[in-house]
């Protein structure tokens, strides 16, 4: 049986079929997009011709490192394909994502993409989003403010810690990450929206209506999901 870290090298390497020359690639954060990334510079170092926008300053660097042309949206504002992993990937494709602390920069990379493909392992499948803790970033000054709202919308919120002890976790644009739950989100649209209008919140971890394909590593083969997939 393949090891959790397998599953992810195969989901990665399958994202690689839907890379073509001059495409202008998106790079995620995290352990799976991160094996991707690493897959991506060796095909830039065998010639493959195409350029990255980062969507965290680590996966930036380590883009750079191996070779891939780094760019950001003052060249290009459309991205090509953008290959992201996910904390939780539900029907419709909708998504946890931000366990990393990048899903601001995530999002707009998201955003901007004509196609968004998920890579993940089998683990990663719910049926119902919230048992992964849902990732609120916030504006620093109104962590108190925020904390009390969502408490008022059935989510108890923890500030999350540096995983070096240094502290309060701090993101790429200098905010705060609030961790919500594990709690049920039967309704994602509903809740992104309401946690979307308070005020202090920067952006929250529900990628609704984003992934266009999911590619999920199962013990015997790699599965495509589309939005009108049945999660199993």
């Amino acid at each position: 049986m393949p090891t959790q870290d397998e599953l992810k090298l195969q989901a990665a390497h399958e994202a690689l079929r839907f890379i073509e020359p001059g495409m202008v690639v998106g790079l995620g954060s995290g352990s799976t997009a991160t094996l991707f990334i690493k897959l991506l510079g060796e095909k830039v170092k065998k010639g493959l011709v195409i350029r990255g926008i980062a969507s965290s300053e680590d996966s930036a660097k380590l883009g750079a490192e191996l070779g891939i042309p780094i760019i950001d949206f003052h060249s290009a504002t459309e991205i090509d394909v953008t290959i992201d992993g996910a904390d939780e990937v539900a029907p419709g494709l909708a998504l946890i994502k931000g366990g990393g602390g990048k899903l601001l920069r995530e999002k707009i990379v998201a955003s901007a993409s004509k196609k968004f493909i998920v890579v993940a392992d089998a683990s990663k499948l719910v049926q119902t989003l919230g048992k992964f803790p849902l990732p609120i970033e916030v504006i620093p000054m109104a962590q108190p403010l925020v904390s009390k709202k969502l408490e008022l919308l059935g989510l108890h919120s923890k500030i999350r810690q540096a995983k070096d002890g240094s502290g309060n976790y701090i993101t790429d644009e200098g905010n705060l990450i609030l961790d919500c739950g594990p709690t049920v989100i039967e309704d994602p649209i509903a809740l992104g929206e309401k946690i979307s209008a308070i005020t202090g919140v920067v952006e929250h971890g529900l990628f609704i209506n984003f992934a266009n394909l999911a590619l999920i590593a199962g013990e015997s083969e790699v599965k495509q999901y589309t939005r009108e997939s049945q999660i199993p």
